[in-house]
């Protein structure tokens, strides 16, 4: 018996005790904790992780596109004359809402009220250059004209020559608008009007290229019409990336710009419908100033009589021509017949006048009989191109 018992209370004997058990599972965990902490500390000194073990999640970014300035520019083509050289159209990575990949419109002719439906791309798999790709940016939308380093302008450049210009005689240029909506009434027009005459395209054609190509080898002066906000819009809808009065202006030259990119190969722009957009100077003077920008020309169908194109394209010397008279007006033989007559008339009085249809197949016919015999009668047949500078020296 040890001395401590002898000396203890009667009755009290002490008791060996153990540890507590919460006491023990206390000292467990803070020793596992400590190691986990020291291996993280071990862990964060060897590793080279810049975030410090904070959570991550990988994500697929697309590459952003280039800039104009940094994108090498399309190689020239051998020939200026071969329609069939192509540049690839770039891709368009930073596409908007704004660009569909496919739309239909429905084209509305001003003056029969016939109706067509065309189902619209968004963007062709390549553009005719027409041998000019230094007269080409690259923007976002595709490529689009502008003034070349040396100075060359697609107003200059794809101009037409005038057959017989040293001859004295009334000049009569017409412009035949609503081009490639139709594959056969383009297909008419093209094998039917002679070269003078000048053929606007719309944006939404179907074959753009192979048409144009056919045009301009054929000797024709191209125009490309812009979509533009009517009085009764949004009942009568000019179609998608039309001009609107209620977009700012960099807007509408972004429009402008998918608008540019369809085809190439032509001299300037012209109005399709419009009304209210032409009516107002604020909305009309931003694209007019990036038509002569690009090296343009802009060519009003005279459909409404509330345009201020004249005016704001002469305030900064735009190259500009409007019709004189609208052939289709009525849309009969008999009544183009007499407006042709009419065309005449202003013709001898002015020295020039300009005329513009619409390209029904009734309108393309009597126009190319008309033409057959103009020369004898005295007229000489021109492009657009030749009203516009026989304006601007006026």
């Amino acid at each position: 018996m040890a001395a401590d018992d002898l000396s203890a209370p009667l009755g009290q004997h002490r008791t060996r005790t153990r540890p507590a058990l919460g006491k023990v599972a206390s000292a467990a965990f803070a020793g596992a904790l400590g190691l986990m902490v020291a291996a993280f500390i071990g862990w964060v000194l060897v590793v080279e992780d810049p975030l410090g073990g904070e959570p991550t999640a990988v994500v697929a970014i697309a590459k952003m596109p280039k800039k104009a300035a940094d994108v090498a520019p399309p190689p020239a083509p051998e020939s200026s004359a071969d329609p069939a050289r192509r540049l690839e159209r770039p891709a368009d990575p930073a596409a908007k809402p704004d660009s569909p990949a496919s739309q239909t419109v429905t084209i509305i002719d001003g003056s029969s009220g016939r109706r067509q439906q065309v189902t619209v791309a968004a963007a062709p798999p390549d553009i005719p250059v027409a041998g000019e790709a230094r007269m080409l940016e690259q923007t976002r939308h595709g490529f689009i004209p502008k003034v070349g380093l040396d100075g060359a302008r697609a107003l200059s450049v794809y101009a037409q020559p005038v057959a017989g210009a040293a001859r004295d005689l009334p000049r009569v240029a017409i412009v035949v608008t609503g081009m490639g909506i139709g594959a056969r009434v383009t297909g008419e027009a093209l094998a039917k009007l002679p070269a003078p005459i000048t053929l606007a395209f719309s944006p939404y054609g179907a074959d753009l290229g192979a048409s144009i190509g056919r045009a301009r080898s054929d000797g024709h002066e191209v125009l490309l019409q812009v979509p533009m906000e009517p009085f009764d819009y949004p009942d009568n809808d000019p179609g998608p990336h039309g001009l609107l009065t209620s977009l700012a202006p960099e807007q509408n030259i972004d429009r402008l710009h998918w608008l540019m990119s369809r085809f190439q190969g032509y001299v300037g722009l012209a109005n399709a419908m419009g009304a209210r957009f032409t009516a107002s100077e604020a909305a009309l003077t931003p694209v007019l100033k990036e038509a002569a920008r690009r090296g343009l020309m802009f060519f009003d169908d005279a459909s409404s009589p509330r345009s201020l194109a004249g005016q704001v394209a002469g305030a900064r010397t735009v190259p500009f021509v409007k019709a004189d008279v609208v052939l289709d007006a009525v849309p009969t033989v008999d009544d183009i017949g007499k407006a042709l007559a009419r065309l005449e008339t202003r013709a001898r009085a002015n020295g020039l006048a300009v005329g513009v249809a619409g390209a029904l197949p009734v309108a393309i016919e009597r126009i190319a009989q008309w033409a057959k015999t103009a020369e004898a009668r005295g007229f000489l047949l021109v492009p657009v191109t030749a009203a516009a500078a026989r304006a601007k020296s006026s």
